[in-house]
C-alpha cells in the first residue's frame, strides 16, 4: 500500500510540473475550463511527456433574469 502511494504522490508531481512548465500557474483560472484542464494536465502526469495534451471546454448556464 506504502508504495502505491508513493507511486501516485509521484505521478502528481510529474503533472504538475507540466502544468508549470505549461505555463499554467501564472494565473488563477478565468473560467472552468481552465481549471479544468489544469486539472487533467495534473492527472495526467507523465503522459504529459508523451504527447497527451488534455484540453476541456465547459460553459456554464446563465443565470435566467
Amino acid at each position: 500500500m506504502r508504495i502505491l502511494g508513493t507511486l501516485i504522490v509521484i505521478w502528481l508531481i510529474i503533472g504538475g510540473v507540466a502544468a508549470w512548465q505549461r505555463g499554467y500557474f501564472g494565473s488563477a483560472p478565468g473560467n472552468c475550463a481552465e481549471a479544468s484542464t489544469i486539472a487533467l494536465t495534473i492527472a495526467a502526469g507523465p503522459l504529459n511527456y508523451m504527447g497527451a495534451n488534455p484540453r476541456i471546454s465547459c460553459e456554464l448556464p446563465t443565470p435566467s433574469r
